[in-house]
């Protein structure tokens, strides 16, 4: 795997954070579930991925995130986040906002539209982040940064809307395989180059997941390997008694139940990030590599509707970004201008299939909403759910 070395700071960072794991693992019998050991690499406090102090996102990061493509992807946000709030409350609650580039451009954009919320917060545990979030909001939007706070817990009560753009991917999963003789965890433990993969026998709540997965999907009795996202639903769930009225508007790359755990993709999701270049082993370097997995949006619909949440859309994001006014956002540029063809080529990232159109997907649930929202009026696929 030919990978960019780090710096010596940065090598003896991940070795501390390193330590950590190993302490935690050997702590507790020599095994750790992978959920605990993704927990641990990307929170840690002041060793994580997400808790320390590298940059993350954009050029000079691991990867680039949509906000950060083009200010085309918030102004085509906007009028969903303004309906939503028009038909709830004047409030956005933006869960993980990474550089902050979303929430300054998308305050830009609802201003524009005359449709500006009383509050824009954000929950974000990162105090790094926290800091990156403010400065880019001082630089883009200084005139509206005393409307934005940020938060350290979900509040009690919340009409208006959530908005989480890829979040739920950062969020721990359990490692799962299917093989003749049971189901078995994927954990970790220390084998002589390191961390390894180490399987023990699935049980209690994750037993019980991957036992209803095999009987609903077409999962093949042996040598099947996946994940079971437990966090990201409960997550979703959470909201179901906060939401008084509004609606969970939440981006990502992800399938379908039927679609994730397809017999063709018997190797599982994860996915590490480093420096630009995605590669599979989320035990190279600790806290310099980012750790995702592809949300299972059936799971999310699940536990959104038990807590009380209603689907109210679930499309991909090239056809809620379309339904939004993409192409009319692009259309207000200049024609033939510098920015014009730079923005095309950024609209083309955001919606052909091919880029992230396809893969990355959009789902909403919420309470009390009376009328269709703008995203998904044409191409909603929540019968697919």
């Amino acid at each position: 795997m030919a990978l960019p070395l780090p710096d010596a700071d940065a090598l003896a960072h991940s070795q501390r954070l390193t330590d950590a794991l190993a302490a935690e693992i050997a702590g507790r019998g020599g095994w750790i579930d992978f959920a605990r050991f993704m927990e641990l690499a990307l929170y840690a406090p002041g060793l994580g991925y997400y808790t320390a102090g590298a940059r993350k996102f954009g050029a000079d990061g691991d990867f680039v995130t949509a906000p950060e493509l083009s200010p085309l992807f918030a102004r085509s946000l906007a009028p969903q986040a303004a309906q939503i709030m028009a038909a709830s409350g004047p409030r956005i609650i933006e869960a993980g906002a990474g550089t902050g580039r979303l929430a300054a451009d998308l305050l830009l954009a609802l201003e524009a539209l005359g449709s500006l919320p009383e509050s824009y917060a954000i929950l974000d545990l990162s105090p790094d982040l926290r800091q990156r979030q403010a400065a880019t909001l001082e630089q883009r939007a200084p005139h509206l940064l005393d409307r934005v706070q940020w938060l350290d817990r979900l509040p009690q009560r919340f009409s208006g809307l959530v908005l989480g753009n890829e979040v739920l991917d950062a969020m721990p999963v359990h490692a799962v395989a299917w093989r003749e003789s049971g189901i078995f965890e994927r954990g970790v433990g220390i084998g002589p180059a390191g961390f390894a993969w180490v399987e023990r026998p699935a049980t209690g709540e994750l037993l019980a997941r991957a036992q209803s997965l095999a009987a609903e999907c077409t999962i093949p009795p042996a040598g099947y390997m996946s994940e079971i996202g437990l966090a990201a639903p409960a997550w979703v769930a959470s909201w179901g008694p906060i939401l008084e009225q509004g609606a969970l508007l939440l981006l990502d790359y992800g399938f379908p139940r039927q679609e994730f755990y397809h017999p063709q993709r018997g190797g599982g999701t994860l996915m590490c990030h480093y420096r630009h270049h995605a590669h599979p082993d989320p035990f190279h370097l600790p806290g310099l590599t980012d750790i995702t997995a592809h949300v299972d949006f059936t799971a999310a619909a699940e536990a959104g509707f038990a807590a009380g949440l209603e689907v109210l859309g679930y499309t991909a994001q090239g056809q809620f970004l379309m339904n939004a006014g993409l192409l009319d956002c692009l259309a207000s540029l200049a024609p033939g201008s510098s920015e014009y063809f730079k923005a095309a080529a950024m609209v083309q990232k955001l919606v052909q299939p091919h880029e992230m159109g396809e893969l990355f997907k959009v789902i909403a649930l919420g309470k009390g909403l009376a009328e269709p929202l703008l995203g998904f009026q044409r191409g909603d696929r929540s019968h697919t759910l």
